[in-house]
Protein backbone atom coordinates (compact mmCIF):
# COMPACT_ATOMS: atom_id res chain seq x y z
CA UNK A 1 0.00 0.00 0.00
CA UNK A 2 1.14 3.83 -0.30
CA UNK A 3 1.17 6.58 2.21
CA UNK A 4 -2.15 7.38 3.37
CA UNK A 5 -3.77 10.42 1.52
CA UNK A 6 -6.00 12.55 1.98
CA UNK A 7 -9.93 11.09 1.55
CA UNK A 8 -12.20 12.93 -0.71
CA UNK A 9 -15.33 13.84 -0.56
CA UNK A 10 -18.00 12.44 -2.73
CA UNK A 11 -21.59 11.24 -2.57
CA UNK A 12 -20.75 7.29 -2.90
CA UNK A 13 -19.39 4.29 -4.77
CA UNK A 14 -19.82 4.52 -8.38
CA UNK A 15 -19.44 8.27 -8.25
CA UNK A 16 -16.70 9.61 -10.69
CA UNK A 17 -12.71 9.97 -9.72
CA UNK A 18 -9.73 10.77 -11.06
CA UNK A 19 -9.20 9.71 -14.99
CA UNK A 20 -12.58 8.76 -14.84
CA UNK A 21 -12.11 5.77 -12.66
CA UNK A 22 -15.12 4.61 -10.34
CA UNK A 23 -14.64 6.64 -6.98
CA UNK A 24 -15.19 4.58 -3.70
CA UNK A 25 -15.95 5.72 -0.88
CA UNK A 26 -14.82 3.40 1.97
CA UNK A 27 -11.50 3.29 -0.67
CA UNK A 28 -10.99 6.31 -2.17
CA UNK A 29 -7.56 6.23 -3.49
CA UNK A 30 -7.20 2.58 -4.85
CA UNK A 31 -4.41 3.68 -6.81
CA UNK A 32 -2.42 5.03 -3.97
CA UNK A 33 -2.94 1.90 -1.89
CA UNK A 34 -1.87 -0.31 -4.11
CA UNK A 35 -5.80 -2.17 -4.90
CA UNK A 36 -6.07 -0.70 -8.23
CA UNK A 37 -3.33 -0.44 -11.38
CA UNK A 38 -3.02 0.66 -14.97
CA UNK A 39 -3.65 -2.60 -16.81
CA UNK A 40 -3.93 -3.58 -20.69
CA UNK A 41 -5.97 -6.88 -19.31
CA UNK A 42 -9.49 -7.09 -19.86
CA UNK A 43 -11.77 -7.61 -16.78
CA UNK A 44 -12.85 -11.53 -16.49
CA UNK A 45 -15.72 -9.87 -15.28
CA UNK A 46 -17.44 -7.49 -18.28
CA UNK A 47 -14.54 -8.40 -21.02
CA UNK A 48 -13.27 -4.99 -21.46
CA UNK A 49 -9.59 -3.70 -21.17
CA UNK A 50 -10.26 -0.46 -19.43
CA UNK A 51 -6.75 0.64 -18.51
CA UNK A 52 -7.12 -0.48 -14.77
CA UNK A 53 -7.82 -3.60 -12.68
CA UNK A 54 -8.48 -4.39 -8.76
CA UNK A 55 -4.82 -6.52 -7.24
CA UNK A 56 -6.54 -6.99 -4.32
CA UNK A 57 -7.97 -10.31 -3.43
CA UNK A 58 -11.29 -11.42 -4.12
CA UNK A 59 -12.98 -14.31 -2.28
CA UNK A 60 -15.24 -16.66 -4.19
CA UNK A 61 -15.24 -20.39 -5.02
CA UNK A 62 -15.88 -19.35 -8.48
CA UNK A 63 -12.81 -19.53 -10.89
CA UNK A 64 -12.31 -16.02 -12.33
CA UNK A 65 -10.18 -16.43 -15.36
CA UNK A 66 -8.59 -12.72 -14.94
CA UNK A 67 -8.37 -9.60 -12.87
CA UNK A 68 -11.93 -7.24 -12.59
CA UNK A 69 -12.20 -3.89 -13.93
CA UNK A 70 -12.68 -0.92 -10.78
CA UNK A 71 -16.33 -0.78 -12.82
CA UNK A 72 -17.54 -4.04 -12.24
CA UNK A 73 -17.14 -3.46 -8.62
CA UNK A 74 -18.38 -0.28 -8.03
CA UNK A 75 -21.77 -1.53 -9.72
CA UNK A 76 -21.51 -4.91 -7.85
CA UNK A 77 -21.46 -6.73 -11.09
CA UNK A 78 -18.45 -8.56 -10.25
CA UNK A 79 -19.47 -9.86 -7.04
CA UNK A 80 -23.11 -10.79 -8.44
CA UNK A 81 -21.16 -12.65 -11.17
CA UNK A 82 -18.70 -14.52 -8.99
CA UNK A 83 -20.50 -14.40 -5.91
CA UNK A 84 -17.64 -13.32 -4.23
CA UNK A 85 -16.43 -10.54 -1.50
CA UNK A 86 -13.53 -8.40 -2.11
CA UNK A 87 -13.66 -7.55 1.50
CA UNK A 88 -14.82 -10.09 4.63
CA UNK A 89 -17.31 -8.62 6.83
CA UNK A 90 -14.66 -9.21 9.93
CA UNK A 91 -14.90 -5.62 12.45
CA UNK A 92 -17.86 -4.08 10.90
CA UNK A 93 -20.30 -4.80 13.59
CA UNK A 94 -23.30 -2.12 13.75
CA UNK A 95 -22.87 -0.93 10.23
CA UNK A 96 -25.85 -1.43 8.00
CA UNK A 97 -26.63 -3.88 6.00
CA UNK A 98 -26.53 -1.65 2.54
CA UNK A 99 -22.99 -0.38 3.69
CA UNK A 100 -21.80 -3.92 5.13
CA UNK A 101 -22.70 -4.39 0.77
CA UNK A 102 -20.84 -1.29 -0.11
CA UNK A 103 -17.68 -2.38 1.81
CA UNK A 104 -17.61 -6.03 0.46
CA UNK A 105 -19.60 -6.41 -2.60
CA UNK A 106 -18.53 -2.76 -4.31
CA UNK A 107 -15.02 -1.70 -2.95
CA UNK A 108 -11.57 -2.79 -3.71
CA UNK A 109 -10.03 -4.67 -0.84
CA UNK A 110 -6.72 -4.01 0.43
CA UNK A 111 -3.43 -6.41 1.42
CA UNK A 112 -2.12 -6.68 4.76
CA UNK A 113 0.35 -9.13 6.52
CA UNK A 114 -2.39 -10.54 8.88
CA UNK A 115 -6.43 -10.59 7.48
CA UNK A 116 -7.23 -7.39 6.34
CA UNK A 117 -10.39 -5.83 8.36
CA UNK A 118 -12.09 -2.26 8.07
CA UNK A 119 -12.54 -0.04 11.10
CA UNK A 120 -16.42 0.81 11.71
CA UNK A 121 -16.17 4.64 13.05
CA UNK A 122 -20.30 6.35 13.62
CA UNK A 123 -21.57 3.34 12.90
CA UNK A 124 -20.20 3.23 9.54
CA UNK A 125 -17.60 1.64 7.64
CA UNK A 126 -14.02 4.17 8.25
CA UNK A 127 -12.59 4.91 4.34
CA UNK A 128 -9.16 3.15 4.05
CA UNK A 129 -6.50 5.83 4.14
CA UNK A 130 -3.60 3.30 3.40
CA UNK A 131 -0.58 1.94 5.38
CA UNK A 132 1.26 4.42 7.67
CA UNK A 133 4.72 4.40 9.35
CA UNK A 134 5.24 6.30 12.03
CA UNK A 135 6.03 9.21 9.88
CA UNK A 136 3.03 9.70 8.30
CA UNK A 137 1.29 8.34 11.16
CA UNK A 138 2.65 11.62 12.83
CA UNK A 139 1.31 13.56 10.75
CA UNK A 140 -1.87 12.56 11.81
CA UNK A 141 -2.06 13.18 15.73
CA UNK A 142 -5.25 12.15 17.19
CA UNK A 143 -4.88 8.40 15.50
CA UNK A 144 -1.39 8.30 16.69
CA UNK A 145 -2.60 9.35 20.39
CA UNK A 146 -5.70 6.49 20.01
CA UNK A 147 -3.15 3.78 18.90
CA UNK A 148 -0.91 4.47 21.58
CA UNK A 149 -4.05 4.40 24.36
CA UNK A 150 -4.77 1.24 22.59
CA UNK A 151 -1.24 -0.55 22.83
CA UNK A 152 -0.86 0.53 26.55
CA UNK A 153 -4.51 -1.23 27.16
CA UNK A 154 -2.45 -4.57 26.04
CA UNK A 155 -0.07 -4.52 28.70
CA UNK A 156 2.22 -5.88 26.84
CA UNK A 157 4.27 -3.02 26.58
CA UNK A 158 6.13 -0.58 29.21
CA UNK A 159 6.41 2.66 28.45
CA UNK A 160 9.65 2.55 26.68
CA UNK A 161 8.83 -0.46 24.38
CA UNK A 162 5.83 1.08 23.36
CA UNK A 163 7.62 4.21 22.68
CA UNK A 164 9.98 2.29 20.55
CA UNK A 165 7.42 -0.08 18.89
CA UNK A 166 5.57 3.11 18.10
CA UNK A 167 8.76 5.01 17.01
CA UNK A 168 9.49 2.11 14.99
CA UNK A 169 6.83 1.40 12.71
CA UNK A 170 7.19 0.96 9.26
CA UNK A 171 10.46 0.23 9.40
CA UNK A 172 10.30 -3.49 9.62
CA UNK A 173 7.74 -6.37 10.27
CA UNK A 174 5.13 -3.44 11.26
CA UNK A 175 3.06 -1.09 10.23
CA UNK A 176 -0.71 0.88 10.96
CA UNK A 177 -3.45 0.39 8.45
CA UNK A 178 -5.21 4.06 8.36
CA UNK A 179 -8.71 5.01 8.23
CA UNK A 180 -10.85 8.43 8.32
CA UNK A 181 -14.15 8.33 9.49
CA UNK A 182 -16.88 9.26 6.73
CA UNK A 183 -18.92 10.99 8.71
CA UNK A 184 -16.66 12.80 11.45
CA UNK A 185 -13.40 12.50 10.07
CA UNK A 186 -11.66 10.88 13.06
CA UNK A 187 -8.82 8.58 11.87
CA UNK A 188 -8.52 5.31 13.28
CA UNK A 189 -5.60 2.39 12.75
CA UNK A 190 -4.62 -0.44 13.61
CA UNK A 191 -1.17 -1.96 14.19
CA UNK A 192 -0.40 -5.10 11.29
CA UNK A 193 2.29 -7.07 11.74
CA UNK A 194 4.04 -9.61 9.51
Amino acid sequence: MGSPGPAREAPGAGATADAGRPFFRHHPDPVATGSVRASTRACACCGRARGWVCTATFSTAQETDGPLCPWCIADGSAAARFTGEFTDSYGLDGVSRAVLHEVTRRTPGFSAWQDPHRLVHCRDAAALLGEAGYRELARHPEALAELRSALRLDVRHDENQLEHFLTHLGQGSATTVLFRCTVCATEPAYVDAS
